[in-house]
């Protein structure tokens, strides 16, 4: 296998709109890519069907259910467990990231810069649509808090943009629900000393009566993953043993 392969993983619950675009997307901005792991959150509209009509006609898409909705974490743990690409890379599937900066997105990773890359959305490349100044207010709280705790100087704690070597995040343990996964991927990531980067990307947010879901009581459950990630979870808590045992990332082990 190539050892730059790229598996996406795009976790999906009620996204037929959009889904279609995003999959018909990825392979025009990057055709050479592995494969592409849909995971369908037991989606009440036509989001599975959508999907499993691109399966017939493109081998690399792969399309995983859930009988029940378990939230967007526990559709990239399912993801994440199944990618056999060397990097990857999670999609959202509601087209607020745009699928042609995803070679942007890798690029530190495959010149061997980077372990893992988040794209923040408050360094806009092309284009940020401007929305909700008190989940601007939130995601910059919640950042720096992250700041405080992992000693690093990310711009986007939040972002649902991220890249990395596929075993970081196929060994991580991850325990998070909901939108949990940001900032624990960020907190684990940082205890084994990956190199972590932030390229600029755009965003086209939506607003809820478009499809948001996001919500307050998200943002007070990362406060407390915050907390839990940073603080009261190991690092032989956040990787499999014999990821650790390997010693990939030695810069934590000195």
């Amino acid at each position: 296998m190539d050892d730059h392969s790229v598996s996406l993983v795009i976790p999906a619950f009620n996204e037929e709109r959009t889904i279609g675009s995003v999959l018909d997307r990825v392979f025009e901005f990057l055709p050479d890519v592995h494969e592409v792991l849909v995971v369908d959150d037991a989606s009440v509209d036509r989001t599975p069907e959508v999907c499993h009509a691109y399966t017939l006609r493109e081998e690399r898409v792969r399309l995983y259910r859930h009988r029940a909705n378990k939230g967007k974490t526990a559709a990239l743990r399912t993801g994440l467990a199944a990618c056999s690409g060397s990097i990857v890379v999670v999609q959202d599937a509601d087209l607020e990231y745009d699928p042609r900066e995803i070679a942007d997105l890798i690029a530190p990773i495959k010149e061997g810069s980077a372990d893992v890359c988040l794209g923040s959305r408050f360094m806009v490349r092309r284009a940020g649509r401007v929305l909700y100044f008190r989940h601007f207010l939130a995601n910059k709280f919640l950042t720096f808090i992250n700041n405080l705790c992992t000693d690093l100087n990310l711009t986007d704690v939040e972002t649902g943009y991220k890249a990395s070597r596929s075993e970081i995040a196929k060994n991580m343990i991850i325990e998070s629900s909901g939108f949990g996964f940001e900032v624990e991927f960020v907190a684990k990531c940082k205890k084994i000393g990956a190199r972590i980067y932030e390229v600029p990307i755009s965003y086209y947010g939506r607003t809820y009566e478009e499809g948001k879901k996001i919500g307050l009581k998200d943002g007070l459950d990362a406060l407390w993953y915050l907390a839990k990630f940073n603080i009261l979870t190991g690092v032989g808590q956040s990787f499999r043993p014999e990821f650790l045992k390997t010693k990939a990332y030695p810069k934590r082990f000195q």
